[in-house]
């Protein structure tokens, strides 16, 4: 009998809430048969969800561009409430509300013994890391959804300390998940510090998370790129420089009439895969960011790259690019001795200190990504606003939590 409804992908362009099982404390049978553990998952939590964000990863599956299959489970983003626990799990208990990371991981392996949780080697037979609702990440179901297992919940769950503050910060405190540490991992990874001028490309809601989050570390001047200007618009509302680059006029000269120089300290690609080159009418160029920032930081630079790239893009223009090989100017970066910095951002890295200043009232994420609720039936909306570029990151409330 179905006890649960989670958002799915339905094909291009396309997602549905459809009824689902309530969860088992059982990991899924494809992790277990290959990776060696038991079905039965004593380690594991269900959740009731308190909060469950849309994210621009979730976008690229849904507009086709990964090899997601139809019905493929969404959302990865995820706050709820212990509703059950398994009989291994020792210090979480029922009625605490917790942030999940992004990042499954099971807190035995090397990778995650050195805090490398977002390349876990034992919870996804694909490849090294896993996420819930995602393609090649396991096969665990998502969390844009009334209840959602969290497997090895001791480690993975972070609890936090009173409820009632819990509630009344929620939208904040949900951005713990991914886009608040993804941003913050790109900022940090470019060694933004005091006096840093930084350049961002993309005001989508990871951009602006990575854009304020330089703003934590101390940066003296924040430079958001992007094509949209009411995503501009909400980079200045919490004090960033903007540029389009969809002007005729060069990114560098457009930097250097805000810092006087052509270069700036560091930079962050909060783009991906499906970039577009810069100019009036340009087209798709999955390499564009990518060069860009090497173009305008300065040598010694470091850039931080949370943007996603993907193996395999079926719906990329360039053959080379469905495979995932893009052709990025290395050499310019080699030049200018520059570090990269890739991949997923191991959330557990992060999220306690931010949770910290959220709660305490050092940072308004919430704010700056313009959180905006809606319910669990209007997910297919949020969908479609989203990607025509609404200025909004969309908060699912499954469970009434948030307007209670």
């Amino acid at each position: 009998m179905a006890d649960n409804r989670v958002v799915v992908y339905k094909g291009p362009g396309e997602v549905a809430v459809e009824d689902i099982e309530y969860p088992k404390l059982e990991v899924p049978e494809e992790v277990a048969g290959a990776m060696g553990m038991t079905v039965d998952a004593p380690h594991a939590v269900i959740l009731k969800i308190v909060a469950t964000n849309i994210c621009g990863s979730d976008q690229h599956m849904v507009r086709g561009r990964t090899t997601a299959p139809v019905g493929q489970t969404l959302g990865h983003e995820i706050t709820g409430e212990v509703v059950e626990k398994g009989n291994d799990v020792q210090f979480i208990n029922e009625g605490d509300i917790c942030s999940v990371p992004f990042n499954i991981a099971c807190g035995r392996c090397r990778n995650c013994n050195e805090g490398k949780t977002g390349v876990c080697l034992n919870v996804n037979p694909a490849r090294a890391g896993s996420a819930y609702g995602y393609v090649d990440m396991g096969g665990w179901v998502g969390g844009q959804a009334e209840y959602v297992l969290v497997p090895f919940a001791d480690f993975n769950l972070l609890k936090f300390p009173d409820r009632d503050q819990a509630l009344e910060k929620i939208l904040d405190l949900t951005m713990l998940s991914d886009i608040f540490p993804t941003g913050y991992h790109g900022a940090y990874t470019a060694q933004v510090t005091t006096g840093s001028t930084v350049y961002v490309a993309g005001a989508g809601p990871v951009g602006l998370a990575a854009a304020y989050s330089a703003q934590l570390l101390g940066a003296a001047v924040v430079i958001v790129g992007d094509l949209n200007d009411d995503r501009l618009a909400q980079a200045r509302s919490f004090g960033c420089e903007t540029v389009n680059v969809g002007e005729d006029a060069e990114l560098a000269d457009q930097i250097a009439e805000i810092v006087g120089e052509p270069e700036v300290d560091c930079a962050v690609d909060a783009v991906g895969f499906e970039a577009t080159a810069h100019g009036p009418d340009a087209q798709e160029a999955p390499a564009t960011v990518l060069n860009a920032v090497q173009a305008v930081t300065r040598a010694g630079g470091s850039l931080g790259i949370p943007g996603l790239y993907v193996t395999g893009d079926p719906g990329a223009a360039d053959p080379e690019a469905q495979q995932g090989t893009l052709k990025i100017s290395f050499g310019l970066g080699w030049a200018k001795s520059h570090a990269f910095f890739t991949g997923q951002c191991p959330v557990k890295k992060y999220n306690r200190g931010l949770m910290m200043s959220i709660l305490h009232d050092k940072a308004h994420i919430a704010d700056a990504v313009n959180a905006t609720v809606v319910t669990l039936d209007e997910a297919p909306q949020g969908y479609q606003d989203f990607d025509k570029g609404a200025a909004k990151k969309y908060v699912l409330d499954p469970n009434g939590y948030i307007n209670a």
